[in-house]
């Protein structure tokens, strides 16, 4: 039998610091900002270990993830499951946190719930789950909730739940959006209490709430809803911003790359 995975042991702090690095730079030369809802800040205690279970709409969550882990919850390590085909495709992800996890078996849920049970039990640990399992868009209801991660409570009651909506829309430039926002917590034991059935709803409609406020602040598009932890590329970028540049530097006026200086 082979050993089980230990996400743990072989986490390096210097590769997330490395790959934080190349995924903030990837973020910053595709996506236009990483924007925080106002109402959004996760609040957790330091001395409870945390779960965050976010929606799956994009390839970019893992990216995301990354960047949130360093940003909101700095000094406290980050733990990943991923699905076992993709996990196997980037071999570095075992060395910041990762591991895989297969989903057609009853040994790999259990081989999952006894990972995870392992981490959580260090208080300063966060497990990122996106909680469908699969990509699922932003506007189906309701959003699937993976066995594993409704389980989890019965083996993890000193943590907190915490709900994470992500969303990445087009507003008024080429780029889009990283939109995020943390709903409010529940306690591990409160979800715990519950049949799984109900746990399993309770859950999702924590998340639901915080996907639907953040999905009313991304249609306002409007930057003032939000504060925005990191900025990306401006304009088209190429022969044509480098044109536009020059126009403006011999007319002493300063370049905008904006489409639309006044959406933020």
């Amino acid at each position: 039998m082979p050993a089980p995975p230990d996400p743990v042991g072989l986490r390096s702090p210097a590769h997330v610091a490395f790959f934080h690095r190349v995924f903030a730079h990837r973020a910053a030369s595709s996506m236009r900002g990483l924007r925080m809802a106002l109402w959004g800040q996760p609040d957790v205690a330091d001395d409870r270990p945390v779960v965050i279970f976010a929606n799956h709409p994009s390839w970019w969550d893992g990216v995301m993830f990354v960047l949130l882990a360093k940003a909101l919850f700095p000094g406290r390590p980050m733990f990943v499951p991923m699905e076992a085909g993709a996990f196997a495709r980037y071999g570095f992800m075992k060395r910041i946190g990762a591991w895989g996890v297969g989903q057609e078996s009853p040994r790999a849920a259990l081989g999952f719930l006894r990972t995870a049970r392992t981490i959580l039990q260090t208080p300063a640990h966060t497990l990122w789950i996106n909680a469908p399992g699969r990509f699922v868009d932003v506007r189906t209801r309701p959003q699937p909730m993976v066995a594993g991660l409704v389980r989890l409570p019965e083996l993890a009651g000193d943590a907190v739940f915490l709900p994470l909506a992500l969303e990445y829309p087009f507003w008024a430039e080429p780029r889009a959006e990283m939109l995020f926002a943390f709903g409010p917590g529940l306690a591990g034991r409160d979800l715990a209490v519950l049949d799984r059935p109900a746990r399993a709803a309770a859950m999702a409609a924590a998340l639901h709430a915080t996907m639907d406020r953040l999905a009313e602040d991304a249609l306002s598009r409007d930057p003032a809803r939000f504060t925005t932890l990191a900025r990306g590329r401006e304009g088209l970028g190429g022969p044509y911003d480098l044109w536009r540049r020059l126009k403006a530097r011999v007319r002493g006026a300063q370049f905008d790359a904006r489409h639309d200086p006044e959406a933020g």
